[in-house]
């Protein structure tokens, strides 16, 4: 196989990840870029963190330059504007430099764009217009060029929505019947990079190949209501009896998933990701099909060659409720403080003076350790400092608990068992610290 340099843009997300590592073993020389990578993203020297989005045309052109790129993959995409995330900036502006560097390059380059699947004039969001946008700059470049419209993306991994269905198929719940109904056909991650490699071994001067759009995904249709049902005969809840969201809840759910993204969190479920649910995923693979003789899995085959393991039934069963888990102790924090500081302020500092507390310390104890407290809960709130607040939370639990344990121990045995129900508290955060991560 000829030794063609790639080079994957977004290589730490669901689809540029696996790209990356599967085409680097069918023989490509990979170079995965992205703008920040896990510890266990970064398995080659060719894995290479870069404010790839920050990067100017002339900084784009060293970047193929230097790696001596043949094909550009770029996996680059955010789901809604809001903090950190503009749509327009990735999907559309990147794009335009992205092609000026290419054409400044001097060299032969093949573009693969991932894009997504259905009509332009159903496009109703910035997430769908500023990639529609893209796909109208990459057409009108005359570069060599595929785009590619993936459906539904099944993956050994999950991220975002495809870990929101299997976290639906892992517990009775189903969304509104008008959701469940809706086109929603899928494809394996497998099948994308096979397209990709196909790509990859064309000359560049092959007119077959040189402007093409191809919808990637299985051909027989299917409804949301089959991929989850096919995840949950894969997590052996297929005879589960039901409940059916109401959709206003799915409408609340997403407002919530809105203000998560503010302070920083992934949210799966955004008024973007709804809207486009509720869009559906539709296309037509025949001449995708046609050129690469490609014969797309079904998402039984996809599913049923990777039947859920007891990692993949804890991770849908906590992805859910991993949002409960931090919103709990968030209020937990600011409440707590907030009642000692405002509400019961008397019965907070007389527990301090009923044990003969210095009297002179009573009052800055009980206002720095509510202060406290609803800082803690402050930092849990907001995903680049939720760690810190974690472990303060774990810390200043256990600092109450030897603390009463001296100066009031009798605490420890008051009715309510308010100190013993801490350390399942500290647990909790402790659970909460595992599961930060987001990949």
């Amino acid at each position: 196989m000829s030794r063609r340099t790639i080079l994957v843009l977004g290589a730490s997300g669901l689809i540029g990840r696996f790209v990356t590592d599967d085409l680097r073993a069918r023989g490509f020389r990979v170079a995965g870029v992205a703008r920040r990578l896990s510890v266990a993203q970064t398995m080659s020297a060719l894995d290479i963190e870069l404010p790839i989005l920050s990067l100017d045309a002339a900084a784009l052109t060293r970047l193929l330059g230097e790696h001596a790129v043949d094909v550009v993959v770029n996996c680059l995409g955010v789901l809604q504007d809001g903090p950190g995330s503009d749509t327009n900036a990735v999907h559309s502006d990147f794009v335009a430099r992205l092609l000026q560097s290419i054409g400044d390059s001097g060299r032969a380059i093949r573009l693969v764009h991932i894009s997504i699947p259905g009509n332009a004039s159903e496009d109703r969001t910035a997430f769908a217009t500023t990639k529609r946008e893209a796909e109208r700059l990459i057409a009108a470049s005359g570069i060599p060029h595929t785009i590619l419209r993936p459906g539904f993306v099944v993956a050994p991994s999950a991220y975002g929505g495809s870990a929101m269905l299997r976290a639906l198929a892992a517990f009775p719940i189903d969304l509104p019947s008008a959701e469940m109904a809706t086109p929603f056909q899928p494809v394996a991650i497998e099948d994308i990079v096979a397209a990709i490699a196909w790509l990859a071994a064309r000359d560049i001067d092959d007119a077959s190949v040189k402007s093409v759009s191809w919808d990637l995904m299985q051909a027989e249709p299917i409804t949301m209501a089959g991929v989850i049902e096919q995840f949950r005969h894969a997590f052996g809840t297929a005879g589960w009896p039901r409940v059916a969201m109401p959709s206003f809840m799915l409408d609340l759910g997403a407002k919530i998933g809105d203000l998560a993204s503010y302070l920083g969190w992934m949210a799966p479920m955004r008024t973007t990701a709804i809207a486009e649910l509720r869009r559906g995923v539709r296309g037509d693979p025949s001449a995708w099909i046609a050129a690469t003789g490609i014969k797309p899995k079904t998402l039984a085959e996809t599913v049923g060659r990777h039947p859920a393991t007891i990692q993949d039934k804890w991770f849908a069963r906590l992805f859910l409720v991993k949002a409960l888990i931090f919103a709990s102790l968030v209020t937990f924090w600011l409440v707590s403080g907030f009642i000692a500081l405002f509400v019961s302020y008397r019965a907070a500092a007389g527990i301090l003076i009923a044990h003969n507390f210095p009297s002179a310390l009573v009052d800055p104890v009980t206002i720095g350790t509510s202060l406290m407290d609803m800082s803690i809960g402050v930092l849990i709130a907001f995903r680049r400092t939720a760690a810190i607040g974690l472990i303060a939370g774990i810390f200043a639990s256990l600092g109450y608990m030897f603390g009463a344990a001296i100066l009031t121990p009798d605490l420890w045995i008051e009715p309510l068992g308010a100190l013993v129900k801490t350390g399942p508290a500290i647990v909790l955060m402790f659970v909460a610290l595992l599961m930060l991560d987001n990949r």
